[in-house]
């Protein structure tokens, strides 16, 4: 497969002490989580209803939140799903 133009290397934070060598070797390879394996969302309804709820009851256009869940891969190894079980509505700072 080819690796989307959009996709951007990352970096890791800078730190006092390093436990690798951070220069690059070797050739540029995809690490998309799609390039090698087929994703599957599973969403629990009542996860949905609630952040759907404390949307509408939120008063701000755009609030944050946390949706928390699993990632696993499927057992025939071609896959990967995330599932969703969870929501946190946060704090407000």
């Amino acid at each position: 497969r080819s690796v989307p133009q959009r996709m951007v290397p990352f970096s890791f934070p800078l730190t006092k002490c390093a436990l690798w060598d951070p220069v690059p070797m070797g050739d540029v390879i995809g690490a998309h989580v799609t390039y090698y394996r087929n994703p599957r969302l599973s969403l629990v309804e009542k996860t949905l209803r609630l952040a759907y709820r404390h949307a509408k009851q939120n008063e701000k256009k755009s609030f944050s939140c946390f949706l928390l869940g699993t990632l696993a891969a499927d057992e025939d190894g071609e896959g990967i799903t995330l599932t969703i079980d969870r929501f946190d509505p946060g704090r407000e700072v």
